[in-house]
């Protein structure tokens, strides 16, 4: 392991960066030093304007994917170096973001009701009533349902933040259900994890959890593009056309930033 490599990581660690965004940003600044054969260190404004354009021109990457690599550049040099001025080098790429599509409440009935099993269907609830994040849902221990308070506790939330979120009394309902069987077939434990994966001592995959809301919306002969972002969308757009404040929605998705639409 290099000297800057140790440096990076260790900032990366500092400041709590999530494990696979720290491995993904250490990747991107492998492949910036060895574009040009040389270490970072060495490397300036000239070199760093010469690979955006490379990114883009040669590469062919997505502006998303490129704002990853700026993003990576730019904790390297202000956060990992100290140079500061560097910032100015490293502007963002604009791009379009496009709003997810919303699913309409019949929408979403049928694609809970369109699930092929018991599993599935508390996956899929889970995520449109509590609006969290695919990978917070996966990561949920049977430990982190409070039925007393009425909440479910993310503790692996966005930046390591820990937060509280909704449970609703026809959710927990189907949780209670997929407890039963789930722990009748030996897959499910009290301390271990409330969606287990192929193996029961792993949680399920953020893939398969997007492959099975995209065959539950196969099966429920919805036209929209859906994927597990699309219910949290739903949920956040939902309440927003119930009344319920901006402030409390983002409190909700554990967000300060989430600013829902209302759909037509």
């Amino acid at each position: 392991m290099t000297h800057l490599r140790k440096m990076m990581l260790e900032e990366l660690q500092r400041r709590n960066y999530a494990q696979n965004t720290a491995r993904t940003y250490i990747k991107i600044v492998e492949r910036f030093a060895q574009n040009f054969g040389r270490s970072p260190e060495r490397l300036g404004p000239d070199q760093i304007r010469e690979y955006q354009a490379h990114l883009f021109r040669d590469c062919h990457l997505s502006p998303s994917t490129v704002q990853q690599h700026v993003a990576a550049l730019r904790f390297l040099y202000v956060k990992t170096l100290k140079r500061h001025y560097m910032h100015e080098h490293l502007p963002m790429p604009k791009r379009q973001r496009p709003l997810p599509d919303v699913l309409s409440l019949a929408e979403v009935q049928r694609l809970l009701e369109s699930a092929c099993n018991l599993y599935h269907r508390a996956m899929l609830m889970t995520l449109y009533s509590t609006g969290m994040r695919r990978a917070e849902m996966c990561r949920l221990k049977v430990t982190d349902i409070d039925s007393e308070r009425m909440l479910i506790r993310v503790e692996r939330g966005k930046g390591g933040r820990y937060r509280n979120a909704m449970l609703p009394a026809d959710l927990l309902t189907v949780l209670r259900e997929w407890w039963k069987v789930g722990h009748q077939q030996g897959v499910m434990h009290r301390d271990g994890w409330l969606f287990p994966g192929q193996h029961a001592m792993k949680p399920i995959s953020t893939r398969q959890l997007h492959r099975i809301v995209v065959e539950a919306a196969q099966a429920a002969k919805i036209t929209k593009r859906v994927g597990p972002h699309t219910l949290r969308h739903s949920f956040a757009t939902h309440l927003l056309e119930d009344g319920v404040d901006i402030r409390v929605i983002q409190v909700l998705l554990g967000t300060a930033t989430y600013c829902p639409q209302t759909s037509n």
